[in-house]
């Protein structure tokens, strides 16, 4: 059965002249490993039908292509409880996520740092980001905008401006972002997010925010419904989201080695580690893409009175976590404020702290991905969550970076 693949390859001959429309060449010949980056080769991108049982000659025949997978359809980690609205009597003087990363008494906000918000896209008129350049990219052919507005919501956590007076936003003086819309009211595929993180790499992000996972229940259905017995539709399912996670973590690995040269920015993943645990009935690990090597997953605490805690919903085993239970952001197609539940509103948390790292390291001419990452992590605190599991919440919460 021939199902549409990504193939993930890189090369500086056939950067500008290789084009997915036509068959995949028998000849492709690759001169850069992915640990040998250098220059300006870039990382490039095909997507053709084949025969899934016929990817790994291809791969063997040509041993410089990096990754081969089918495509499959992304999800949206939808928020556990429904929008809350939020009123002036509810903000108070300083939010608990806010308190919680500690972002209000860093001397750092982000200004000069470009994150990158991979989500349903963003609503650009909202007071949140007043006086920001949005660069906005639509890769699902709905155009640009938020109908959903989820990803208004994590935009407003990363980098939103103060509201009347009150922080929402960690990063609020970063003012350049990048706005990949790769979910639409259908979903969206691996495809587009392989092509949205080569965008935004390619246009100048440091940080890769992600709050969205791949739909395996909805992958093995639409085999089924293709005429595939059940059993082999759930097989076949199996294989792709395999697939998947070594080709998300493959992208990882070039993005982190190609930022390492001169001709590239330094650049992090993060990612969401999904809703889908009951605790105390059940956990379930990160999904993917947050569960390929070489991005940043996060998992969801909750504040309750003095106390922290993993949230029912957060999957186990994330590198990391960060407030993701009541947090208050921008609401899109209004100016005002909503309160949402999940690991989707964590995410944004890390990728503002990690744009303060930035900021900081960059002042110190010590800004790298690894040493970004090595701070990030090393800084994370758990002294709040001594009645957690360490599996449940990782290295601990993120925070913010002092002089």
């Amino acid at each position: 059965m021939k199902t549409n693949h990504v193939i993930l390859y890189t090369d500086k001959k056939l950067a500008t002249t290789y084009r997915a429309s036509g068959p995949v060449p028998e000849n492709l010949s690759f001169k850069l490993k992915p640990n040998t980056l250098q220059g300006s080769s870039k990382i490039n991108i095909a997507i053709e039908e084949m025969d899934s049982g016929k990817t790994s000659d291809l791969y063997n025949r040509n041993s410089d292509v990096i990754a081969i997978a089918p495509i499959m359809p992304l999800k949206l980690i939808q928020p556990i409880n429904k929008p809350l609205k939020v009123t002036d009597s509810k903000i108070k003087d300083e939010l608990w996520n806010i308190e919680a990363v500690a972002a209000s008494k860093s001397e750092f906000n982000g200004a000069g740092i470009r994150i990158a918000i991979l989500d349903t896209g963003i609503d650009s008129k909202h007071i949140a980001f007043k006086g920001m350049k949005l660069h906005e990219k639509d890769f699902t052919g709905e155009g640009n905008g938020d109908i959903e507005g989820h990803g208004t919501h994590c935009a407003g956590v990363a980098f939103g401006r103060d509201i009347k007076g009150r922080r929402i936003g960690i990063a609020n003086a970063s003012d350049d972002a990048l706005i990949a819309k790769v979910l639409g009211v259908n979903g969206g595929g691996s495809d587009i997010l392989v092509n949205a993180i080569n965008w935004a790499v390619n246009s100048g992000a440091n940080i890769i925010s992600m709050s969205l996972g791949i739909d395996f229940p909805g992958y093995a259905a639409q085999l089924e419904m293709d005429g595939m017995h059940k059993e082999a539709a759930i097989s076949s399912a199996l294989d792709g989201y395999r697939k998947n996670i070594l080709l998300f973590e493959s992208l990882a690995n070039l993005v982190r080695v190609q930022s390492q040269n001169k001709f590239t920015q330094p650049v992090i993943i993060i990612a969401a580690s999904g809703n889908e645990s009951s605790r105390p009935q059940y956990r379930i690990n990160v999904s993917p893409p947050a569960v390929s090597e070489g991005i940043i997953s996060v998992g969801a605490v909750g504040k309750e009175k003095s106390n922290l805690y993993v949230a029912p919903f957060s999957n186990m085993d994330p590198t990391l976590c960060a407030p993701g239970v009541d947090i208050i952001s921008a609401e899109a197609n209004t100016n005002g404020l909503i309160s949402l539940d999940g690991t989707s509103m964590a995410t944004p948390h890390v990728a503002g702290i990690a744009a303060l790292w930035a900021e900081k390291l960059l002042k110190k001419n010590q800004f790298n991905a690894n040493t970004l990452y090595s701070n990030i992590t090393v800084a994370c605190k758990d002294d709040k969550l001594k009645k957690e599991d360490a599996d449940d919440y990782g290295v601990g919460i993120v925070q913010a970076p002092f002089r």
